[in-house]
């Protein structure tokens, strides 16, 4: 049975740069993954303001041309850059919703984030936030390219961990991408002490500070051994004081790729569910990769490649 990666990424063609759909390419590329295209459009989101407020129409088949154009565009990138193994589909719909359900087979998901002007920037909101949330397979969120060191290949990455199942199962995930890459892996935890509205809020003034980062440092020792499964793999570790999303914000000025778990509550989970997950993906300076409870189970039952919403009759 085939355990092919399949990897979905979403585009309107509007990030004149192709960042995401360059990124997914060489992820696909990297490891020999099926990439398939997405190009979504509905005429709630194709509709510009025109000069004086109103709105200039399109009809469906001039929607539609467009987005044929951008597929094939998109298509023709991935196999200049060697993915052959590469198809792409024109929707008419909800992008979050087609991501969403395509999450439910993908090995993993590509989209935007603000500032792209289009795909991303129209919808922050729902895509941005809505799919890290509710997706069934990890989801990289692409920021767009502001100069200096491109985001692949990926040579240092980044993931977070707070103890739970959750931040394990990235933790696992984070191993793998960085022996795919060869890339150079950092696992931090964050302890707020400093922070008075902080996950650490309650403790006492005297406490032992030292104690409690030298306690959760062997507990992130435990957690990152448990993870490498006995891969001869070096991974450099850290136990710092301060917000969570804060320090990975500032890790993303040095770093290739950031991964955190999700889940629904407190942690790394409140960071992506609610306002600390907008502050890493607004303020993240490089990919940032969200990945969701079992995850690593799902991906492990999906033996064949993605059935994605248009192979539905």
């Amino acid at each position: 049975m085939s355990t092919k990666e399949t990897i979905l990424v979403g585009t309107d063609g509007s990030d004149k740069a192709w960042n995401v759909v360059d990124w997914a390419v060489a992820r696909a590329r990297q490891s020999g993954a099926h990439l398939r295209i997405l190009v979504a459009y509905n005429l709630a989101s194709y509709t510009p303001s025109g000069i004086e407020g109103s709105y200039m129409t399109m009809d469906d088949g001039q929607l539609r041309d467009q987005a044929q154009e951008t597929a094939r565009v998109a298509e023709e990138r991935a196999r200049e850059a060697g993915v052959d193994d590469v198809e792409s589909e024109v929707l008419p719909g909800d992008p979050t919703t087609l991501l969403i359900e395509g999450s439910e087979k993908a090995s993993m998901v590509v989209i935007g984030t603000q500032g792209t002007q289009g795909f991303a920037d129209r919808l922050l909101g729902a895509v941005s936030a809505a799919v890290p949330s509710r997706a069934k397979c990890p989801i990289v969120v692409v920021p767009r390219f502001e100069g200096g060191t491109p985001y692949t290949p990926i040579q240092r990455l980044v993931v977070g961990v707070d103890g739970s199942d959750t931040s394990s199962t990235a933790l696992r995930k984070a191993v793998t991408e960085a022996a795919l890459w060869n890339a150079k892996l950092t696992a931090t935890s964050a302890v707020p002490f400093a922070t008075g509205n902080s996950l650490m809020a309650w403790v006492p003034p005297i406490i032992d500070r030292a104690r409690v980062i030298a306690d959760i440092r062997v507990g992130l020792d435990v957690a990152v051994d448990q993870a490498l499964e006995g891969r001869d793999m070096k991974v450099s570790r850290h136990v710092l004081d301060g917000n969570p999303a804060e320090l990975l914000a500032e890790f993303s000025t040095a770093v290739d790729l950031i991964v955190v778990g999700r889940r629904g509550r407190g942690g790394f989970a409140g960071l992506l569910l609610g306002s600390t997950s907008q502050t890493l993906l607004a303020r993240s300076k490089c990919p940032v990769m969200i990945v969701p409870p079992n995850s690593d189970v799902a991906q492990a039952e999906s033996s064949e490649p993605a059935n994605l919403p248009w192979d539905r009759a």
